[in-house]
């Protein structure tokens, strides 16, 4: 047998054992058509993603694509279902497709495993058994103990909510945090501050509703229809969060500093929520609900036997994608190493797919190539 067969059969045997190990652990098998919509991936990640996906059309016209990864599939699968709102469990496993981004190598094909869980209100547990079926069924696949660094969009969130911050800078924070980027990157000037200068200058002398009554004047007088999809008020507003942003109006040296001290809190997950606590309680932050859930959670996994010295909490933690609203993870065999297992949190994104209401739910996804990468190149 040559090496790429030895490989293959290892990908498909961890792959099995994989999903052997989430039935034992209770959770239903769903398996979503490769054939998705493209819109439904392209509406939450951009236009940037098109060139990753494989796309085709339908007798409609319509784009549609391979399926480039799960969750979504599976949260449109249990939407359809009859026991949407209602408390449920899968798990699924098979091929993805993505073209390889750059400096990327591969055929474009991936195995991909995982689990979602729906309609729990008790989510620190629902967190807990994810993580740790998760872990269980890697582990079962050959992939060792590994190493779980965390994070909670939902601390950030209530972190930023007590702080005096503009509406601009508030939103800057948050979405920066949840695409991964560095404090000195978010609290940059904006990148095409200088095109608007004068713009910019003359909106930071005026209070919000001048300003927002000067840019659409300006955008009526010279005849600009919305862009888009957005209205003349929401590109008044975006300039006015430029103008906030540009002049660095409404952060503090005292504010600035603490949000430093906050994303820099990293360590055993124990050890940072005890860091996390004395720094809001030196401040006279109130985090403490926040906090309550980040080791309720910790809680729950060592019931469920997972080793928390082998589980790190960083505050600058993010997975980057929008739609991640709580908890947040990526397990690795080496600190450094490539992500074998992501996923976390993510309770409005149903709502976003046609749920009447926010739903709860949680989930994560296993790399099968990467996790049997290892044992594959020494066969």
């Amino acid at each position: 047998m040559n090496e790429a067969a030895k490989t293959d059969f290892s990908s498909g045997d961890a792959l099995g054992a994989i999903l052997a190990s989430f039935q034992r652990a209770g959770f239903t098998r769903c398996e979503p058509k490769i054939l998705q919509p493209a819109g439904v991936f392209l509406d939450r990640s951009g236009e940037d993603f098109r060139g990753r996906l494989y796309l085709t059309s339908d007798a409609a016209g319509d784009d549609v694509c391979l399926r480039p990864e799960y969750t979504i599939p599976v949260c449109l699968a249990y939407l359809a279902s009859s026991t949407a709102g209602a408390p449920a469990s899968f798990a699924y496993g098979g091929a993805v497709f993505r073209f390889p981004a750059e400096g990327e190598t591969g055929s474009g094909e991936l195995l991909q495993a995982g689990l979602e869980s729906f309609g729990r209100d008790d989510r620190e547990a629902a967190d807990a058994e994810i993580l740790a079926a998760a872990l269980e069924a890697a582990s079962a696949a050959d992939g060792g103990a590994l190493h779980v660094e965390t994070g909670d969009a939902g601390l950030v969130s209530t972190f930023l909510d007590r702080l005096d911050l503009p509406p601009a800078w508030r939103r800057r924070l948050e979405t920066g945090h949840a695409r991964g980027e560095s404090l000195t990157e978010i609290f940059a000037p904006p990148a095409n501050g200088k095109e608007h200068a004068g713009v910019l200058a003359a909106l930071e002398k005026v209070d919000a509703k001048e300003a927002r009554a000067l840019v659409e004047d300006l955008l009526s007088i010279a005849g600009i229809s919305p862009v888009g999809g957005r209205s003349a008020g929401e590109i008044a507003e975006r300039f006015l969060d430029q103008a906030a942003l540009a002049g660095g109006a409404g952060v503090s040296a005292e504010t600035h500093a603490l949000v430093d001290a906050f994303f820099s809190v990293q360590g055993q997950i124990d050890e940072a929520s005890a860091a996390l606590r004395k720094l809001a309680k030196d401040v006279s932050l109130d985090l403490t609900a926040a906090l309550d859930s980040l080791d309720t959670r910790s809680g729950f996994l060592a019931a469920r036997g997972v080793d928390l010295d082998r589980v790190r909490f960083s505050a600058s933690f993010a997975r980057r994608l929008d739609y991640y609203s709580g908890f947040v993870f990526e397990a690795r065999r080496e600190p450094a190493g490539p992500a074998l297992i992501g996923g976390g949190r993510y309770d409005r994104l149903l709502k976003t797919l046609g749920a009447k209401q926010d739903i709860p739910a949680v989930g994560a996804a296993i790399w099968v190539d990467r996790l049997t990468a290892r044992k594959g190149s020494a066969a």
